[in-house]
């Protein structure tokens, strides 16, 4: 680190690309351990942030590679001060788990699949008109989308729509009655 030495002149482009680097693999290690042992959510970017903002200063160091570290680590410490600050300002977030919402309410589909498996489907699915049956097929289980259902049944995209809701109703009601019998 002696590259980083006590100069009063200011270093040259090419110079401080030169130190940047020197001071980049001499404490880029230390760095990144302390922002992972200070809790920051990203620590390699972070450091990288240390470094971009070490920059514009490499021609103000004074006392070589301790006054070199002390400027890396003021600039380490301001960061993580600046996570924290941002991180209590923000809501924690948490991931959404759809299966334990207790807001959310099973599909027919999913009630008939939970309740009786794929023998139940394709009856419930026998007792729907051919077009509805054939909807709901490309539907949900080709996975079609609505223009794409209706250029396969030669239908406009608003009749497949409504198509797909009367079938879903027709379901609906074998599936309530099936609980409710």
């Amino acid at each position: 680190m002696d590259a980083l030495s006590d100069d009063a002149s200011r270093p040259s482009h090419d110079g401080s690309a030169n130190l940047l680097t020197i001071a980049y693999r001499e404490f880029s290690a230390m760095v990144l351990g302390y922002l992972r042992s200070s809790g920051v959510d990203d620590p390699e970017a972070v450091t990288q942030d240390v470094f971009v903002a070490l920059y514009p200063r490499l021609g103000s160091i004074t006392g070589g590679a301790d006054g070199a570290r002390t400027l890396i680590f003021s600039i380490a410490h301001a960061r993580v001060v600046d996570h924290h600050r941002k991180r209590s300002r923000s809501p924690v977030s948490e991931a959404y788990l759809a299966a334990l919402d207790p807001r959310t309410s099973p599909s027919a589909e999913d009630e008939v699949v939970a309740r009786d498996g794929e023998a139940s489907v394709i009856a419930l699915m026998d007792l729907l008109a051919n077009d509805q049956r054939e909807v709901l097929a490309l539907r949900i289980i080709a996975e079609l989308s609505l223009e794409q259902t209706a250029q396969v049944m030669n239908r406009s995209a608003g009749a497949i729509k409504q198509l797909q809701l009367r079938a879903l109703a027709n379901l609906r009601k074998q599936v309530d009655g099936g609980i409710a019998g």
